[in-house]
């Protein structure tokens, strides 16, 4: 049978092994309840950055919206000045394949004046030689 002394002796290791054990989990406690604090703050980031992201899709998705109305709107003021444009051709049209004609024939009547004036100097120039030597002639002077 063993003694008091090893019984004792027996107890304080026995003491010292639970200290051990209890200190070893209460800093496992602690460790666990730092992970816990930190995974919060990790989830509270990550869900800051959900809620911005979902901002920002709901802000693309606006402008996209906005956008494609605008776009409908373009295409239709297009379509409506094209209309016009057509119409507004077709009335000018004859107009101007008139004005054509008249420039055409502006320039043809220009090259009429021009012809008959270099026609009409040719004949002073050659026949002012004659009517110098008619004219002496005729004043007597030699």
């Amino acid at each position: 049978m063993a003694s008091n002394d090893d019984i004792m002796h027996a107890l304080g290791k026995l003491e010292g092994s639970l200290a051990g054990i209890h200190d070893s989990v209460a800093q496992l406690r602690k460790d666990v309840g730092d992970e816990k604090t930190n995974a919060h703050d990790s989830r509270a980031v990550i869900h800051e950055r959900l809620d911005e992201q979902a901002r920002q899709i709901h802000l693309l998705d606006m402008t996209v919206t906005v956008s494609s109305n605008v776009d409908g709107q373009i295409r239709d003021e297009i379509k409506t000045l094209k209309e016009t444009v057509e119409k507004n051709h077709e009335a000018v049209a004859p107009t101007l394949e008139e004005w054509k004609k008249m420039k055409t024939l502006g320039y043809g009547i220009s090259g009429l004046i021009a012809f008959a004036g270099l026609t009409v100097g040719g004949i002073v120039a050659y026949a002012s030689d004659g009517a110098v030597a008619w004219i002496r002639h005729w004043l007597k002077i030699n």
